[in-house]
């Protein structure tokens, strides 16, 4: 193999002559050798393997911008790549789109991709909703590196006021951030239960006392019971608005609303009692307080916001309206046409309790969700066999739409335990990275890294800039390509 001084090869013909359509090259990736011809090459002109057809008369500058080593005797260009992606890739140039063979990362797919010059428009749109899932996983991991990143660091520039926000935040929204917020975190989940107890156990007789009016009412003790958690809630969620970095996002947050509704009653029920007599009758004012009494149960929704499962649950559900539809909509169709026979077969009996078909419905809807209260049933052996058909359709009708919402409830539970996992393991690579920086550094720099340490300010910098072979884009605007030897999540 000649020098790097060369410029040009004593195999190839510079004049031209030789046509790159018939040109023949070697390509020698990861160990995996490929022979190609020029005329599927070209049929995609800017990808790096028609551009190595044009590159020998170049010499060696041009060759080895392409390639990693070139062999002029055997005409083999060689690569460090994944052999593994650049058989799919190569698909290309014979079928005209690329599919990713399962067991390939999809983001260093995608790096795979790039450095082959291959447009990902060529990708199939099955490959493409995989790497489309993977790059918001990593997106979400970078969010949730990028969060704490941002809590172990202290900005020096911020006022007084603006640090205090930050610290109350952190003490209200992140239990995981100190021992003290985990320990607020608790006493909220506490009154939470006590409150909702507190609710419950009001409406039993034997512990309600009698006004001088002569109603029933909660007692005293139970009554400042619920003030207490009141202004429990009432105090949390004036401070968690106070230091919220983004007010309006905060406001109209769903969890923050249900906050609201469970407060709002007991005020505005507090000023129905002592001013609403003034503007309206005694017994109107009563009925709106019961009303409003009755919203304390927004309150048990509070529970969400400390239990991860009810916060799977709900975005389960969220992403099974589909299932759920098809659910309403097979019980709807079954509770009308059910309903319907129930009625005709039952009008020959003289006692019988189907008197029209709105009032079967209800028939239908116990039946077919197997519950069977039995206020109203069949009496006639036609009826008796429509009902009996009727619950065994409602038994199907509700099972099929059920795995598909186990499945989802079990795929995110799982993917967010893995996220979570792999935001751990990206912070451990970055402080170990960031030990290793240390103990490379200067003496004078150690010095610098011991004194500044103390107040974590050092450190956290040192976080930011550092990353692993398991690389998150989004953390840097470095652009970095794996290697077949290179680990990736």
């Amino acid at each position: 193999m000649k020098m790097a001084g060369d410029s040009q090869f004593p195999d190839v013909d510079t004049d031209g002559s030789e046509k790159s359509e018939e040109m023949e090259i070697v390509v020698n990736v990861g160990g995996v050798r490929q022979v190609f011809y020029g005329d599927n090459l070209n049929q995609y002109p800017e990808t790096r393997l028609a551009e190595l057809i044009n590159c020998l008369s170049g010499g060696y500058d041009s060759i080895f911008s392409l390639c990693d080593d070139y062999d002029p005797g055997k005409r083999e260009f060689y690569f460090d790549r994944d052999p593994d992606a650049f058989k799919c890739i190569i698909d290309v140039y014979y079928f005209g789109e690329i599919h990713m063979k399962k067991g390939i990362c999809p983001i260093c797919f995608k790096n795979e991709m790039e450095f082959w010059k291959v447009d990902l428009k060529f990708l199939d749109d099955c490959c493409k909703t995989h790497l489309s899932e993977k790059k918001e996983e990593l997106e979400e991991i970078a969010r949730r590196v990028q969060l704490i990143l941002d809590d172990l660091g202290v900005d020096a520039s911020e006022s007084r006021w603006k640090r205090c926000q930050k610290c109350i935040w952190k003490f209200l929204e992140k239990p995981e951030s100190s021992y003290p917020a985990r320990v607020i975190a608790v006493l909220s989940f506490l009154f939470i239960l006590i409150s909702s107890v507190v609710m419950c156990v009001g409406t039993i007789p034997d512990l309600q006392v009698v006004d001088a009016e002569g109603n029933r009412m909660e007692h005293p003790t139970l009554d400042s019971i619920e003030t207490a958690c009141i202004g429990w809630f009432t105090m949390e969620y004036v401070l968690r608005l106070i230091s919220s970095p983004n007010k309006l996002h905060f406001a109209l947050s769903f969890m923050n609303i249900v906050d609201v509704l469970a407060i709002l009653p007991f005020y505005v029920s507090l000023t129905l009692t002592h001013l609403g007599a003034k503007l309206m009758e005694l017994s109107n004012v009563q009925q709106a307080v019961q009303a409003l009494r009755i919203m304390r149960i927004a309150r048990i929704f509070k529970l969400a916001r400390h239990s991860s499962g009810l916060q799977t649950l709900t975005y389960a559900l969220k992403r099974s309206f589909k299932e759920l539809g098809l659910l309403l909509m097979y019980l709807a169709v079954g509770i009308f046409v059910f309903s319907a026979l129930g009625y005709t077969m039952e009008q020959s009996h003289p006692e019988t309790l189907f008197k029209s078909i709105p009032q079967s419905f209800w028939w239908a809807i116990i039946t077919m969700t197997t519950v069977g209260y039995g206020d109203i049933y069949p009496k006639t052996t036609l009826g008796k066999l429509n009902a009996a058909i009727s619950f065994l359709c409602g038994v199907i009708a509700i099972a099929l739409p059920i795995h598909p919402i186990i499945n989802n409830f079990v795929r995110y539970y799982n993917k967010q335990r893995v996220l979570e996992t792999a935001a751990k393991h990206e912070l451990e690579l970055m402080e170990l990275n960031s030990a290793e920086g240390k103990a490379a550094g200067s003496k004078s720099e150690l010095e610098n890294l011991s004194r500044e340490g103390k107040d974590g300010l050092f450190y956290s910098s040192r976080l930011k800039v550092s990353h692993s072979d398991t690389f998150i884009h989004l953390l840097s605007e470095e652009k970095h390509y794996r290697t077949r030897l290179q680990s990736c999540k």
